[in-house]
C-alpha cells in the first residue's frame, strides 16, 4: 500500500461512523430509503444513540437491535425514535419487537463498522481483483470454530485428481490423507479440539500448497455450534453469527460468513468490505 492510500485510509477510519458516547443500538437490517436524523442512509451495523430519529421510506425496511438486551426490532414505513431500551414509532406502523440470545461486542461492532466505512467509500479506488491461482483457500489463517473443516484450494485444473494430507506440525506421520476429485474435501473424521494441525496439498505430482490452522478449545466449538444458525434463519440473525465468529476468533470462517451474505444481498456492499 503506498503512502498516499494509507494517509486516505487513515482518514477515512477516522471519519467512519464513530462510537457514539451513549449508542444503544445497531442496524442490524437495511433494505430502500433509510435516514437516520435526516442525514444520508446508514451503513449497516451503524450504532445509534438515544434521541436519534429514524425515518423509513416507502417499501423500505430497517431492524435495529439493541446491544445489552438482544431485542431487534423491525420497522417498517414510518417516523421512529431510539429511546434508552426500545423504538417508539411517532408515525407509521408499531415496530415490531423479537428477544433473541445474541448479545453485540461493542469493541467488535466498532472495528467491523469503521471497516465497512472506509472500504465502501474507497472502493471507487480501486477495482478489487480475483486470485484464482493455485494455492490453499481454507482454512490458512488462525483458528476454525468445528473439529470437520471443509477444505479448500485453487489449483491450475479444477477437476485434476488431487491428494490432501492433514497432520501434526513435527510429525511425518498423516492424521488424515484423502484423494479428492476437486478442490474441496470436508473431514470425514474429527480432529482434536486446541491442537495445531497442517495440511498439504498436491495435484499432478506437484504441491498446490501447505499451510496451518488451530481448533478452538471445545467449550468455544459448543458455543459456535449452538449458535449457528440454519441457512433459512432471519438475515439478522446470519448476520450477528458472523459478528460472532469474528467476536470468537475465528477470523477467517466469520469472513467466509460475510461472503455469503455478501453474495446474498448485493445492495449492501458493506458486506463485501467485512469478507476481506
Amino acid at each position: 500500500m503506498t503512502g498516499l492510500m494509507r494517509t486516505l485510509l487513515a482518514m477515512l477510519l477516522a471519519s467512519a461512523i464513530p462510537a457514539l458516547a451513549q449508542s444503544v443500538a445497531f442496524i442490524t437490517n437495511i433494505k430502500g430509503e433509510v435516514a437516520v436524523d435526516g442525514k444520508e442512509r446508514p451503513l449497516l451495523l451503524a450504532e445509534l444513540a438515544k434521541g436519534q430519529k429514524l425515518t423509513v421510506g416507502r417499501d423500505a425496511q430497517l431492524n435495529v437491535m439493541y446491544t445489552a438486551s438482544g431485542r431487534e426490532y423491525a420497522l417498517k414505513p414510518g417516523e421512529y425514535e431510539v429511546r434508552e431500551n426500545e423504538i417508539a414509532s411517532a408515525s407509521g406502523a408499531p415496530p415490531v419487537a423479537r428477544s433473541t440470545e445474541w448479545r453485540a461486542s461493542n469493541k467488535v461492532l466498532t472495528q467491523v463498522a469503521q471497516t465497512s466505512s472506509a472500504s465502501v467509500r474507497m472502493r471507487s479506488l480501486a477495482r478489487p481483483q480475483v486470485d484464482n491461482s493455485p494455492k490453499l483457500v481454507y482454512p490458512t489463517d488462525g483458528s476454525v470454530g468445528t473439529l470437520q473443516p471443509q477444505f479448500r484450494w485453487n489449483a491450475a485444473d479444477p477437476k485434476a485428481a488431487a491428494e490432501i494430507t492433514v497432520l501434526l506440525p513435527g510429525q511425518e506421520k498423516p492424521v488424515h490423507q484423502a484423494k479428492v476429485s476437486g478442490t474441496s474435501y470436508r473431514m470425514t473424521v474429527k480432529l482434536k479440539p486446541d491442537t495445531q494441525y497442517a495440511w498439504i496439498v498436491s495435484a499432478n505430482g506437484a504441491e498446490i500448497g501447505t499451510a496451518t490452522f488451530r481448533t478452538m478449545p471445545n467449550s468455544a466449538i459448543l458455543s459456535i455450534d449452538k449458535r449457528r444458525p440454519s441457512d433459512k434463519a432471519e438475515f439478522s440473525d446470519r448476520l450477528l453469527f458472523a459478528l460472532y465468529l469474528q467476536e470468537m476468533g475465528a477470523t477467517q470462517e466469520a469472513r467466509e460468513a460475510w461472503t455469503r451474505l455478501a453474495q446474498e444481498r448485493s445492495d449492501l456492499p458493506e458486506l463485501s468490505a467485512f469478507a476481506k
